[in-house]
């Protein structure tokens, strides 16, 4: 008994999990001092939380060279964790600092609002760097459980309630399938680690054709599709995305999708790489699935929150395009891609705060009419994030979709590329089709009720910056890119 205690506590190793530690402990900390501030001040808080991101961010970067494994082979924190933990600190900093003034519009202003951003983004820590499923299906629960709450925060809105609630059964739902699909491969392999599943395929080539297997590998991917909003799973993006609070709309469509994807690929391509065969050719179907369906239903969308949320679900399918190609490009393109992602899809939903009326029921095209003329610095911000959006040079939307489609036909998937750059293309129209509202329609407000806090226009310039630097000297971006995959 001693000896297995003794094992245990060696086997701790508190490194490998220590930026998702100290996050956590600065979100118990920050809770704790809500209780001692006036109601409807937050802004100590805000502030907190963001040093809390940056002291977050440091402790990750000092173990770029330097991985840290622990807990029995459940954490590692090695570059492709780092590299995706950069990528949620970076969508939860913009997060809060586009929220302040609105939830002080929205009268909504409540310190835990920012606590629960912190743990969400926790959670997303622990997914990216979990190497056995339980510690993935850990940090997928707490990253769940605190944005169902984000969803629904307005509890006033029936908007939000809907939104919270719906994401809550949907997703509530769809964790079913994801754990009974790991149920299931451990039944097959005896194991939930990522490095035993990969072993078990790799000297017994009877479990690739085994019934348990092929039903966890599609239940797992079920889940994950889900939490990527992937068709056929991508029904309740709309109606959440519509629902939320716009800053949490933002965050979702970023950090959560990111974690999604760093767990996805850690799953299929350390465990299930193996089964590539016949996981690829799944993804490749859904993959076309999710562009097309996505940019076509945008095209009928008048509100720019449900518009920005079909083409969340397009953005998906571009980089499943990667995990198809499953090489070098291809993947090191998916983080690539996620981090080009925060920034223009961000920047675009932090104009829409600043932007939106109390209520937000201006968040239409009619809404938008002459926006270029009241308020052309936004307007010039705004019409950056949608070229990018769509792909265009000089931009970060170009290099990303680039080298996601350039691993899919170095891999031979010249047609998985072809339809992805139709997709692509298809998108012009409902992202071109803002701007002419912008600058080519009669203004029908006035816009009188737009400020531009500090904060919100700070995330919005790191946005821009992210964008453009991005998309002019990707290299560096793509060579660390190279450097976090497996």
């Amino acid at each position: 008994m001693e000896n297995l205690v003794q094992d245990a506590i060696q086997n701790v190793n508190m490194a490998a999990i220590m930026p998702s530690v100290v996050l956590c402990c600065f979100g118990m900390a920050i809770l704790l001092i809500t209780v001692f501030l006036p109601k409807g001040k937050t802004a100590p808080i805000a502030w907190l939380s963001l040093a809390a991101l940056v002291v977050t961010g440091l402790v990750s970067l000092a173990g770029w060279g330097e991985p840290q494994t622990g807990f029995y082979g459940a954490v590692q924190l090695d570059k492709f964790a780092t590299f995706f933990n950069i990528i949620f600190l970076l969508a939860a900093g913009l997060t809060i600092l586009m929220s302040e003034d609105y939830l002080k519009r929205e009268g909504y202003a409540i310190g835990e609002y920012y606590p629960l951003i912190l743990f969400t983004t926790a959670g997303a820590m622990w997914m990216a760097s979990g190497t056995d499923l339980m510690t993935i299906f850990l940090g997928l629960e707490v990253l769940s459980v605190s944005l169902y709450v984000l969803a629904g925060m307005f509890r006033g809105q029936l908007r939000s309630n809907e939104a919270g609630l719906k994401y809550f059964l949907l997703g509530a739902f769809s964790t079913c399938f994801l754990l009974y699909g790991m149920a299931l491969v451990y039944g097959a392999t005896g194991t939930t680690n990522l490095a035993g599943i990969a072993q078990a395929l790799q000297t017994d080539g009877g479990l690739l054709g085994n019934p348990l297997m092929v039903a966890g590998m599609v239940l797992m991917s079920s889940g994950f599709l889900f939490k990527i909003a992937a068709v056929p799973f991508h029904m309740w993006t709309p109606d959440v995305y519509h629902g939320a609070p716009t800053p949490i709309t933002a965050f979702m469509s970023a950090g959560p999708k990111a974690a999604a994807f760093a767990a996805f690929m850690r799953v299929f391509v350390v465990g299930l790489g193996g089964m590539a065969d016949q996981w690829t050719s799944l993804l490749w179907v859904l993959a076309v699935l999710t562009m097309v369906v996505g940019n076509v239903i945008a095209i009928s969308q008048t509100n720019l929150k449900r518009m920005l949320a079909y083409s969340s679900v397009a953005h998906a399918g571009y980089a499943l395009v990667g995990l198809v190609a499953f090489n070098e490009v291809g993947l090191s393109g998916i983080l690539f891609y996620m981090l080009a992602y925060t920034f223009m899809n961000l920047g675009a939903f932090a104009v829409l705060v600043l932007a939106g009326k109390k209520g937000e029921d201006n968040l239409t095209l009619d809404g938008f009419a002459g926006f270029g003329y009241r308020r052309p610095v936004l307007a010039v911000a705004m019409a950056i994030f949608l070229f990018s959006l769509m792909g265009l040079p000089p931009t970060a939307g170009f290099a990303g979709k680039f080298y996601i489609f350039a691993g899919a036909i170095k891999e031979g998937y010249i047609w998985l590329a072809v339809l992805g750059i139709l997709a692509s293309a298809v998108s012009l129209y409902y992202y071109l089709r803002v701007m002419v509202v912008m600058y080519f329609r009669d203004p029908v407000e006035d816009f009188a009720w737009v400020k531009m806090p500090v904060g919100a226009m700070v995330s919005i310039a790191i946005a821009i910056v992210g964008v453009l630097l991005l998309g002019i000297v990707p290299g560096p971006f793509m060579d660390l890119a190279r450097l976090a995959i497996f």
